[in-house]
């Protein structure tokens, strides 16, 4: 289990990431572009990833990494819960997430 500080302090601790509003949710960017969107209340953050990591993680455990429930999902929106994550497993798919953006041109 992680946290929401804990969830925050690691998207905040990738290089160049920064907090920022996103329709009342915090969200974290780099460049600009969001990575991640905590959603507070419920205690789950949605990580940007391609389908087929999405579809590995969804493999680890379906109750702890799932699509978000729209069109979004479908692209690779993926929520995550914090009340059941792992911290290395919430580590490893902010990175993925981060260095996604990261590598997308402006």
């Amino acid at each position: 289990m992680v946290d929401i500080e804990t969830a925050r302090q690691m998207a905040l601790s990738l290089p160049g990431a920064v907090e920022m509003d996103h329709f009342g949710a915090p969200s974290f960017r780099v460049k600009k572009k969001i990575f991640a969107t905590m959603w507070v209340a419920d205690e789950r953050m949605v990580v940007k990833l391609s389908l087929i990591e999405q579809s590995v993680f969804k493999s680890f455990d379906a109750t702890v990494f799932y699509p978000v429930p729209n069109k979004w999902g479908l692209k690779g929106a993926t929520f995550v819960e914090l009340k059941k994550v792992r911290q290395d497993m919430l580590a490893d798919v902010l990175n993925i997430s981060y260095q996604a953006v990261l590598g997308k041109k402006k």
